[in-house]
Parts: structure tokens; C-alpha cells; sequence
């Protein structure tokens, strides 16, 4: 593959140079924070060769790649000034959008994403020197061991200093100055006043001495505050000196008050929350395992498993162990079973590659394949994973099974769940095992929709070509977007009937039929109309549009109006409704789906008014 090439495709699909504010990855996504995502071509990117899918998450606009994404970003840096350390956040408006939450996951997507393939690797080794010293391979006396085991430890000890380095590029601080303060609480004679039995103070001022090796919130704090106060600093002193009195004032202020209020707070922190989450296993470690391989795989697709990767490497940090992170292991091999099992079950060519290459690739850790291109793309299967992560995350919860390292499960980190005595290491294998085997076989015995292998007769045909009993024709022009896209439940969920939605691109929406128009809102965002034929069809132009109360919109008809296909219908002014902050993504629903056997959207990515949209068959039809 030409990486060069789709990493050019890539940064102009999602705006050009000047629409990126920031990019990080990790295993399988480029990570985007984007000035404005309208500017982003979401379907063509997911059409184009070498992206999997695009997720919009955590105020990122992700664009996942898979195993190739570490080639792909480093082609952007060849080809793109974005990776350079002197690009600079442009529009500092930009970073306070989203909410409060979003902007949560992206700052701790941005620090720990980088760290993770380093923390894998040495999660690894840490796993397998751990079997060796179990089996009597190599004594922890050995020399050899100690030089390891010291190459494993490394990260987890000096874990501050990376963090400061990731934080320092996240805020834009200084990131020498960053490491500098990360050193000092790492010092020697620091780490011995620890230990000592006498009070430590600072000008009189009392200090509560810890451990800061391997810990994450107190250096993160500190360098948050660091920024911002170094920004403060270059405000005021002049450019002949600013250069190495800034720098003076940020250790000389940043490193005693780290040591006095932001390590004791970060330290407690972090404490309470993992041993909270602690708790709840302790109570039903059979419960709270089944709920968390359950939804791993969830919280993976929303972006929102950050907020628990800090957990995981704390309690690791802090206890040495984490009994929280083996039960995400059975979500991923279940998610692995699942794809598997479309592959057996498939008669799709395609669709059976897709799936044996996801199977093998999730085996390794890398689900994405797997979710975006297989299991949640035909529902049932992903709907399996579930059930079987919930199975097999019981059993690794019962089992009580500890990581000692950090790292994506998958079968080359099984090793970092081996601790002194193999202790739950039995029950893990069983986990993903069952998770695996409960996967594959429920989505082989559910089934799922088959894509109809493409034939040349058919490759011309925008819909299905099994004979329809009623066309509908596009009421907008646009590019179209798969309903369970739309940013609203009561659509994506297909709650209200089956459809499809299209982003316009141009203002005006015309009858889709030959009918009438059932209901005209007040508010002329959206309409109903019954077709001659007696097919229903709601078409709501935006989302959550009603709060405009018609503003921006014209409407051209009202309730009980006969209307031909084509006629226009409603006019709308597209800038001016995004300018009010509203999407315009407006799907086009059949909502007495219940009616029809089979409700057929177009094949193409985009459409013209009066193309034909989607194509309906009545049970029991003569084309049955």
C-alpha cells in the first residue's frame, strides 16, 4: 500500500491542514481534534482503500486504519507539517468545545495513547520473566533476570517522566521542564525522606512524603498547572530572559508545590478510585466481571474506555496488580469468536475474508477489524459478543485473576496475566475460552442478514434488485448516511421504521411519491406523507431542529395536500442551521416498516433528488 498517498487522502478528507488542530494514535486509530468536523468528509473516508471505518468520539474524530496505523501516521509527518513539534494550536476557542466529558476522554486519550506499544512490549516481558521464575527457568538472583527484569520494570518506575513528556506535548508546556519536576520526585535523597522518620517541611511548611514512582495523576496535575503558569510567566517577562527565568520560576514554584498539595491529592485520588472499583469485585467479582467483559467492547466503540486505562495502570503501579483489567480480556476474544463465527457461517466471499483476516487480527488484541467491519455492521453477531464476553467475564471475575502488567489482552499479553503461582491464570484461559466458543457458536446458530454476493448483472444497480412492490425516490440531494449513524437514538435504533438519512447539500426537500401529506409541523421541520401505494414516510430534516421553531426553514405545503414526486416541498437554509448549532442530517423513515418483508436502501455513497432511495416489498406479494 502507498501510505503516502492515503495519508494525503486522509488529511484532505478530513479538511485540510488548517481544520486539524492535533493528532496522536494509538493501536489502530489516527485521533484527530478537529476545528470544525462539518469540514470532514465522513463517507468518503470510510470509502476509501486502507481506512476501516470513521468514529466521531470523546470530541476526537477517529479514523481507524488497523495494524498499519503507526506507517500511515508517520507518512502524514512526511507529507504534512501536523506532527511537527512547532505546530501550535491556532484557535485556542477550539479547545473548550464539546462537553466537559468529551474533552475528559480526549486529554487522556492524548496522554496515554502514545505510551501504550511500549507498555505492551514491556507488560510482555515483565509476563514472561514472571513464567520463568514460576517454572525455575531463571532465578531472580541471576544476573540475567536482574537485567530483565530491570528492562521490564524501567517503564513502570520512571512512568511519571513519560507522562510528563505526553502531558507537556497535550498542554503545551515545556517538556524539559516537565521531565525536570518528574525527575525530582523520583530523586533519590526525595524518595528518602520517605523513609525517614523525621517531619519534612519546606520554609516551615509541612510536606506529606510518598512514593511517586509508576504513579499518573500527581505528575499530570503538576504539569497541567505547570502550562498554564509558564504561559503566565512569558506574559510578563521580557523575550532577553524569558528563556531561562521561566523555567526557574516553573521548578522552583511547580516542584515543592507538587510535593506539598498536587502528589498527596493525585496519590489519594487515585487510591479511592481503584479501590472503589476494587470494592465492587470484592463484593461479586462473578457479577462485576460478566458486567465489564459485557461492555468493554462497548465502551471501546464510544471512546470512553480511557477513563478506566489510568485505573488499570495505577492499580499496578500502587498494588502491583490490577483485578479489574482480565475480565476486558473476554470481551475482546469474544468479539474474536463472533467474528469467527461469520466466517464459518457466511456463504459471502467477501464477507468470509473480512472475517477470517478480523478474526486473526482480534486474536492478537486488535478488535477494530473484527467490530467496525464484521460483528457490528450485521448486529447479531455483535449482539453474541456480548452474551459471550458477559460468560467468560464471570469466569475470569470468579477466578480472581490478576494483570501484573499492562497491555491489550490478547494472545501475545497473556503472559502479563501470570503471576507468582499461575494463581487465576487457569480461570482467565477458561474465560476466553468460553468467551470465545459461546460467541461463535451463538452467532453460527442465530444467523444473520447475508449480503448477497454482487454479480456483474447487478453491480449497476443502486438498490437490491429482488423485485420491489414500491420505489421511493430521494426527497434531498446529499450524501447518504447509514441510519445508525444518525446522533439520535429514536432514528438510529430503527425505533421508529426503517430508512435511511442523507447530509444535504442542497436546501430544499421535494416529494419522494405520488401522495399526500399526512402531517405538515408548524415548526416545517419535518413532514409525513402516505404514498398512493400505502407506503408511510416521515422525512425530519435535521437533528433537534424543533428547537428553531421554524426559523431558516420555508414550508410549500400543508396537511392533506396532494402531491407528484418532485414537487418541492419544504426550503431550508443549510449554513444558517449549523451556524445555530444544529445538524442537518435528516433521515427518511418508513414508519409502518412492519409492513414490508424487506426495506432496501441505495448502494451509493451519494444521491440526487428523485434517484431512487429506497426500494420495499409487501408480504406476501406477488414478488415473493
Amino acid at each position: 500500500m502507498n501510505y503516502e498517498k492515503l495519508a494525503k487522502e486522509i488529511i484532505s478528507l478530513v479538511g485540510g491542514e488548517k481544520n486539524i488542530i492535533s493528532l496522536v494514535h494509538c493501536a489502530t486509530r489516527l485521533r484527530f481534534t478537529l476545528k470544525d468536523n462539518s469540514k470532514a468528509n465522513k463517507g468518503k473516508l470510510e470509502n476509501t482503500e486502507g481506512v476501516i471505518t470513521v468514529k466521531q468520539s470523546g470530541g476526537q474524530f477517529q479514523v481507524v486504519i488497523g495494524n498499519t496505523v503507526p506507517e500511515v501516521y508517520n507518512a502524514i509527518g512526511k507529507v504534512s507539517n501536523i506532527l511537527s513539534e512547532s505546530k501550535k494550536i491556532e484557535n485556542s476557542s477550539s479547545e473548550s468545545k464539546g462537553n466537559i466529558f468529551g474533552r475528559a476522554v480526549d486529554i487522556i486519550s492524548s496522554i496515554f495513547a502514545p505510551l501504550l506499544g511500549v507498555m505492551a512490549g514491556a507488560g510482555i516481558l515483565k509476563g514472561l520473566l514472571l513464567i520463568a521464575s514460576n517454572f525455575g527457568w531463571l532465578e531472580a538472583t541471576e544476573t540475567t533476570y536482574i537485567i530483565l527484569a530491570a528492562t521490564a520494570d524501567s517503564l513502570f518506575y520512571f512512568l511519571p517522566v513519560l507522562l510528563a513528556v505526553t502531558t507537556a506535548r497535550k498542554f503545551e508546556g515545556n517538556i524539559f521542564t516537565a521531565v525536570t519536576i518528574a525527575g525530582a520526585l523520583l530523586y533519590p535523597s526525595v524518595i528518602a525522606l520517605n523513609t525517614e522518620e523525621v517531619a519534612t517541611t519546606f520554609f516551615g511548611i509541612p510536606v506529606t512524603m510518598m512514593s511517586y514512582s509508576s504513579t499518573v495523576i500527581p505528575i499530570i496535575l503538576a504539569v497541567f498547572v505547570m502550562s498554564k503558569f509558564e504561559k503566565l510567566c512569558n506574559r510578563f517577562i521580557h523575550e532577553s530572559v524569558k528563556n531561562f527565568i521561566t523555567p526557574l520560576l516553573s521548578l522552583v514554584v511547580m516542584v515543592p508545590l507538587t510535593l506539598i498539595v498536587f502528589g498527596p491529592i493525585g496519590v489519594n485520588v487515585g487510591n479511592a478510585i481503584a479501590d472503589g472499583l476494587l470494592a465492587v469485585f470484592s463484593f461479586s467479582p462473578l457479577l462485576a466481571g460478566a458486567i465489564l467483559g459485557a461492555s468493554w467492547q462497548l465502551l471501546v466503540i464510544f471512546g470512553v474506555h480511557w477513563g478506566l486505562v489510568p485505573v488499570f495502570i495505577n492499580n499496578v503501579a500502587v498494588y502491583g496488580r490490577d483485578g479489574i483489567k482480565p475480565s476486558t480480556a473476554a470481551s475482546v476474544f469474544a468479539q474474536t469468536g463472533a467474528a469467527f463465527g461469520v466466517f464459518l457461517k457466511t456463504k459471502n466471499k467477501k464477507l468470509k475474508a473480512l472475517a477470517g483476516s478480523a478474526t486473526v487480527t482480534a486474536l492478537f488484541g486488535i478488535t477494530e477489524p473484527a467490530i467496525y467491519g464484521v460483528t457490528l455492521r450485521l448486529k447479531k453477531p455483535f449482539i453474541a459478543g456480548i452474551i459471550g464476553g458477559a460468560v467468560g467475564g464471570a469466569i475470569i471475575g470468579q477466578a480472581g485473576t490478576q494483570a501484573f502488567a499492562s497491555g491489550a489482552p490478547g494472545l501475545l499479553t497473556l503472559p502479563i496475566f501470570y503471576g507468582p503461582g499461575g494463581e487465576g491464570f487457569l480461570g482467565l484461559i477458561l474465560g476466553i475460552v468460553a468467551a470465545f466458543i459461546v460467541s461463535a457458536t451463538l452467532t453460527y446458530i442465530l444467523g444473520f442478514e447475508d449480503p448477497i454476493e454482487e454479480t456483474e448483472a447487478s453491480k449497476d444497480s443502486n438498490v437490491n434488485k429482488a423485485k420491489s412492490d414500491e420505489e421511493i425516490a430521494s426527497p434531498l440531494e446529499g450524501k447518504v448516511v447509514d441510519l445508525t449513524e444518525v446522533p439520535d437514538s429514536a432514528f438510529a435504533s430503527e425505533a421508529m421504521g426503517k430508512g435511511i438519512a442523507i447530509e444535504p447539500t442542497l436546501g430544499r426537500v421535494v416529494s419522494p411519491v405520488n401522495g399526500t401529506v399526512t402531517v405538515a409541523f408548524k415548526t416545517k421541520h419535518a413532514l409525513g406523507l402516505v404514498s398512493d401505494k400505502g407506503a408511510e414516510i416521515l422525512i425530519h430534516v435535521g437533528i433537534d431542529t424543533v428547537q428553531l421553531e421554524g426559523k431558516h426553514f420555508v414550508s410549500h405545503v400543508k396537511q392533506g395536500d396532494q402531491v407528484k414526486k418532485g414537487d418541492l416541498l419544504v426550503e431550508f437554509d443549510i449554513e444558517e442551521i449549523k451556524k445555530a448549532g444544529y445538524q442537518v442530517v435528516t433521515p427518511i423513515i418508513v414508519t409502518n416498516s412492519s409492513n414490508y418483508t424487506e426495506v432496501n436502501a441505495t448502494k451509493y455513497n451519494s444521491v440526487k433528488e428523485q434517484e431512487t432511495l429506497l426500494s420495499l416489498k409487501l408480504f406476501n406479494s406477488e414478488s415473493d
